[in-house]
Parts: C-alpha cells; structure tokens; sequence
C-alpha cells in the first residue's frame, strides 16, 4: 500500500472520529475537550519518549531547543483544556488548519519556486505558504457565512493568523526533528507519522486562540 493511500485512509478515519464527537457534542457530551487532552497528552508522551532515544550528547547540545519545545507542549494541554469547552472554536480551528495543509501542498507542488527553509523542511515554498494563508483564510470565512449566515471580519484574521502560525509550528517541529535526527516523531498515524507529526500545526495556534479568548 502506497504512502499516499494510507494518508487518505487514516485521513477518512480522522474525519469520521471528528464527526462522531461532533455528534457527542450534539447530545451534550463534551467529546472534543476530553479528545484534545488525550491527543496533547499523546504528543508529550510521543515526544518525550524520542527524546529518552536521543544521545546524551544531542540533548545536552540543544536542551533549550528541546526544552523550550516541551514547555510549548504543556501550554498546548492547558490551552485545549479551556478552548475544547466552546467546540465550534476547534471546528473553527480545524477547518483553518486542515484547509491551510491542503492549500499549501497543493499549490506548493503546482506552482514551486523558492523554498522557505530548506534545510528545515526540502517540500516548503513560498507559493504553497501564501497558498495556504489564503485556502486558510477562506475557510474561515465561509465558516461563518454557512454557520451564521453572514460576513464576520474577524474570522478573517483569525483565519489569516491561524494559517500562518500552523504553518511555523510545522517548521519549529521539523527543526525538532532534524536535531533529534529523525523523520517523524512517530509511526501511530500510517503516512503521517506519529500524532505530534500530525498536529504540529496547532503549537501556535492553540494558545493564540486561549490568548484571545482570555
């Protein structure tokens, strides 16, 4: 089986583990605060396991870098542990994040031209950033029109920040990874990696959005 299958597939079992929480959520159950704990709880553990691999070398070369890391984590687990109470805010997020990912591989691919930072991350253009700040933004927007039946400004620079800081929390993770000197920080999520190489996109953006909502 094809890379490419196995992130379609585990892709279409992420969507529908959404759409069963959603309908939690319906009855009453609050599905998605207790789900993102669990997913935070799981990239600490994920991470910390990598880092207990690591060389004492490696780590005693770049413990800020990896400890930094790490406090960002545990400000992700208190920040989901506010934000999942309003669900509609994670959807918000997710719709951002998801369509900012698909924007920017998308584009990147179809267009190219200069890479941001090859020697973080070899896949990453300028085009597919701007492609994914725009798909991002446009998400959230529509969210809002199909949710509320009209034009809200500020989702449009919700969008535009969550998009953004999705994107450069991929990059800090994969400045992580290369030096801990690994492809991904698992292997849980077929084609994806584990489940810190899945939601690096939310480093950021997570505690941005606890940070407006405070």
């Amino acid at each position: 089986m094809s890379n490419t299958t196995q992130r379609i597939i585990v892709g279409c079992i992420m969507a529908a583990i959404a759409a069963g929480l959603a309908i939690l959520e319906y009855f009453g159950i609050p599905a998605v605060r207790y789900m993102g704990i669990i997913v935070v709880l799981a990239m600490i553990v994920e991470y910390i396991l990598c880092l207990r691999k690591a060389s004492g070398d490696v780590i005693q070369k770049n413990w800020m870098a990896f400890g930094g890391f790490l406090v960002l984590l545990f400000v992700m687990l208190a920040a989901i542990n506010v934000v999942g109470a309003r669900p509609w805010i994670v959807l918000l997020m997710l719709m951002i994040i998801c369509a900012a990912d698909i924007g920017a591989w998308f584009f990147g691919r179809m267009i190219g031209g200069d890479k941001m930072w090859e020697r973080l991350s070899a896949g990453k253009t300028w085009s597919g950033q701007i492609a994914g700040i725009i798909c991002g933004t446009f998400a959230g927007v529509m969210y809002g029109l199909l949710g509320a039946d009209t034009f809200m400004p500020q989702l449009m620079w919700i969008g535009i920040s969550v998009s953004l800081l999705s994107q450069y929390g991929d990059l800090t993770a994969s400045a992580i990874k290369r030096k801990l000197g690994i492809k991904d920080f698992g292997k849980i999520l077929a084609g994806h990696g584990g489940v810190l190489d899945r939601f690096d996109g939310w480093i950021y953006a997570l505690p941005l959005i606890w940070l407006v909502m405070l």
